[in-house]
């Protein structure tokens, strides 16, 4: 196929370029949505190992599966669509999240959710300079799973201690 074909396909660069990184954004979204979302974990069940396991497998995926696209993301997206994704992906996920808080203080009446929005954000800005962070030091194998077990280990006893939860 000539490369002047691919706009019978596409209408821009920035659309065949979303197209492109479509795997990695919908992997991010999904994976929040199944920690966080609507129908997302149990603010009890992420203190069990076997959320802990469940998350580092989830994390694992998006930096093994797509480590490609998620440094075109991440590092490349300048000029597109996608320029601002961290931005735009760390407010829907602060909104959502509280929502989460909400959902689950009916649950756990002695849960605190009174959380500045602020510390929200920069958790999920955390998640995503980890993410930098390994792809930049090209960290692989063990040494990646043994970043991203204690970043999740951390996140857990530090949302554990903030929210009043055992």
């Amino acid at each position: 196929m000539g490369v002047g074909n691919l706009y019978n396909y596409y209408s821009s660069k920035d659309d065949l370029f979303c197209a492109v990184l479509a795997p990695i954004v919908s992997a991010c979204y999904a994976m929040f949505d199944k920690h966080h979302g609507e129908y997302g974990q149990d603010v009890i069940s992420m203190t069990q190992e076997s959320y802990l396991l469940s998350a580092v497998a989830d994390y694992m995926s998006i930096l093994k599966e797509n480590r490609t696209l998620l440094k075109i993301l991440l590092f490349k997206a300048q000029g597109s669509s996608l320029e601002n994704f961290k931005i735009e992906f760390t407010d829907k996920a602060t909104v959502q999240v509280k929502t989460w808080f909400a959902n689950n203080k009916l649950r756990h009446p002695d849960m605190n959710i009174e959380v500045s929005d602020f510390m929200i954000h920069l958790h999920t800005v955390w998640m995503f300079t980890m993410f930098e962070e390994i792809i930049m030091h090209r960290v692989t194998g063990d040494a990646m799973v043994r970043v991203v077990e204690e970043y999740i280990k951390f996140e857990i006893n530090g949302w554990k201690h903030i929210l009043n939860i055992e």
